[in-house]
């Protein structure tokens, strides 16, 4: 089997010497020989391993988290390539949107041609917040009474912290839902999320109902779980299943 030196894999990924070096020494990417005289050698497990690194870290993924990632017994490399291939594909799509509403902005400014004014924005999140709070206050009057009222008694750093905090678990969800739905890394992750929701929803009305209801919702209505305004069903089933086996096992 061909092995490949640091220099060489370091100049085929697009990565640093010392890159490797510290990936090595964190215990993220370790060679898989080590010569008498000290080189580091790596074979196609830790180059596919590699692979999945910059693959992670291309979704902002962070170090530490990658390797519990790789490291999880129940890590699928198959559903792991259909998971970026989806997230990339999103997000290739969304760039290419604002490449495009870029391009129609210069062109209007140069040459002083009318725009329509909702041409300025594609591709630019929009808000459906009250859309959305709308339809969860009829079907979960009490939660959604008790989250308003916690959102106007929070200050805007504590806000912000909420937001960056279920945004940063909502992304491990995603990366996660090609592994199986009862797995131990995902239920921790789903533990997260429903104390999240805690924060805005309080302890009123039938929690354990509540929340499975909110898994049903992510599979039948596919603007939940879209990413990057791309439809993502299959993440919905997977927040699904997993919100389901967290309620039998934890709320029960």
């Amino acid at each position: 089997m061909k092995h490949y030196a640091v220099n060489k894999l370091a100049k085929l990924a697009g990565v640093s010497v010392r890159t490797l070096h510290y990936y090595d020494q964190i215990g993220l990417l370790t060679p898989s020989v080590r010569t008498a005289a000290g080189y580091r050698l790596y074979g196609e497990a830790e180059l596919l391993r590699l692979q999945q690194i910059l693959f992670y870290r291309e979704l902002d993924v962070e170090l530490k988290d990658i390797g519990n990632i790789l490291d999880d017994p129940e890590f699928d490399l198959v559903h792991a390539l259909e998971s970026h291939r989806q997230m990339l594909l999103s997000k290739k799509s969304r760039i290419e949107t604002l490449v495009a509403t870029v391009e129609k902005t210069i062109f209007h400014l140069k040459n002083k041609v009318n725009m329509n004014v909702e041409d300025l924005y594609a591709g630019l999140p929009k808000e459906q917040a009250e859309a959305w709070r709308r339809e969860a206050k009829e079907k979960w009057p009490d939660q959604v009474a008790h989250a308003e009222k916690q959102l106007l008694t929070m200050d805007m750093d504590s806000y912000r912290q909420l937001q960056e905090g279920f945004k940063a678990n909502w992304e491990k969800l995603a990366l996660l839902s090609g592994q199986d739905p009862a797995a131990e890394q995902v239920q921790q992750e789903i533990d997260v999320h429903y104390h999240y929701i805690l924060k805005f929803w309080g302890k009123a009305g039938n929690q354990a109902e509540a929340y499975k209801g909110l898994g049903d919702l992510l599979a039948n209505d596919e603007r939940y779980t879209q990413v990057n305004g791309v439809a993502n069903p299959a993440f919905g089933k997977f927040m699904q299943q997993a919100i389901h086996i967290y309620v039998e096992r934890r709320l029960r």
